[in-house]
């Protein structure tokens, strides 16, 4: 049989489909020169990247491989993505980049980066490998998001764990604090006075529990912690599991402005402008309708809010927030029987009952049962003035 010219050109590039096929399913085997790199970057001066980050770096010089394994990505186009994030449905996914391109990125945010060059064997670098590109494959790289239990933090220890098995043994004797989550948490955002607010505001009290000490590791910082003084074993003894540190990028110091408008600042105008009507009103024998009905509407459209991020959410940190004590739901209601000049007499009652409901909160407070964001502290004086003469001052 003779083969024509074009039937074997379609021929060949028939066999290089193939074999092109074949080569994209097999694992890419490293060089002896590959090494496997825990990457911790520093916090930004945004809110959402106060915490820091955490990655894998993998490196082979001979191959031209420097890729960055990111488990902390997500995708702001996925279907009803604002919808499914309100609910605590958060999608996130393990995505690769070039790993130069990566510090430009933090380099502009001006962050400091740091290696952990792992202590591996050619053989545990190229297991951790193969699973790092077989969990970014599309139909693998999803997982469902947890701010405190499942994050790009506590991804690196996991992987670690699951390919290396019992040989890594992880110590956190060197965490001698007992915080909780929210302690943890604000030793993170402490410059970020509105972002702190919201976050006290959001998060109920099952993040005033002590945290265990395997629980810091939500935190990037103290990931790179655990990695100093973890070990493994290389035949019949343990060795430190980080063979070197290496300080890639250094964060130069900016100079910090300082916020007049934080949330204590107008909290605190705004109690006094409260106080001081309710003074006027005393003296004229009269009450401020306008004051009690939007008083009414604000306390109750945040314990709407407090509420639904308790029950009809999946977010774990959002259950007890005892915000509703101040904040109660009801007072939506009870805004517009305020607009009457005579309230019905039940309403006095219902004072009564928001007075005994700020007091619960100020004992839970003490007993750390919840601890409540301080700005709130003038708005509860000025809410217990307020309630106590519209107890006076409706009373039949």
């Amino acid at each position: 049989m003779i083969i024509s010219d074009n039937m074997r050109h379609y021929f060949y590039i028939f066999c290089l489909v193939i074999f092109s096929c074949f080569q994209l399913n097999a694992q890419q085997q490293l060089t002896e020169k590959a090494s496997i790199s825990v990457v911790t970057c520093g916090p930004g001066a945004e809110l959402y990247t106060a915490f820091g980050h955490s990655a894998f770096r993998v490196f082979d010089p001979t191959l031209g491989i420097d890729k960055i394994y990111n488990y902390g990505t997500f995708d702001f186009n996925a279907p009803n993505f604002y919808g499914n994030f309100a609910k605590g449905n958060l999608t996130y996914f393990l995505s690769t980049a070039d790993f130069v391109r990566f510090l430009r990125m933090y380099q502009y945010e001006n962050r400091w980066v740091k290696l952990q060059l792992l202590n591996l064997s050619s053989e545990e670098v190229q297991a951790i490998y193969e699973f790092l590109e077989e969990n970014a494959k599309v139909e693998n790289r999803n997982y469902q998001y947890d701010f405190f239990y499942d994050n790009c933090s506590t991804k690196i220890e996991a992987v670690i764990q699951t390919v290396l098995n019992d040989k890594v043994h992880f110590s956190n004797n060197h965490i001698t604090t007992h915080k909780s989550h929210r302690d943890l948490i604000n030793d993170y955002t402490k410059q970020f006075k509105w972002g702190k607010f919201g976050i006290d505001l959001a998060l109920g009290a099952v993040i005033d529990d002590e945290a265990a000490k395997n629980d810091y590791k939500f935190l990037p910082d103290y990931i790179f912690k655990a990695f100093e003084k973890a070990t493994i074993q290389k035949g019949a003894t343990m060795e430190p599991l980080v063979a070197k540190e290496i300080s890639i990028l250094e964060e130069k110091p900016i100079e910090k402005k300082t916020e007049i408008l934080t949330p204590l600042n107008l909290i605190l105008l705004i109690s006094l402008g409260i106080i001081f009507i309710t003074y006027k009103n005393q003296q004229q024998q009269k009450r401020s309708k306008l004051l009690d009905v939007g008083l009414f509407l604000f306390t109750g459209i945040i314990g709407v809010t407090v509420l639904l991020l308790w029950f009809a959410t999946t977010h774990t940190a959002t259950y007890q927030n005892l915000n509703f004590l101040w904040a109660f739901a009801p007072n939506l209601i009870v805004a517009f029987y305020l607009l009457k000049t005579k309230p019905p007499t039940w309403i006095c009652y219902y004072f009564i009952l928001l007075l005994l409901l700020l007091l619960i909160m100020v004992v839970c407070w003490l007993l750390k049962i919840q601890v409540f964001n301080y700005a709130l502290s003038p708005l509860i004086v000025a809410l217990a003035i307020r309630y106590v003469y519209l107890i006076k001052s409706l009373k039949y």
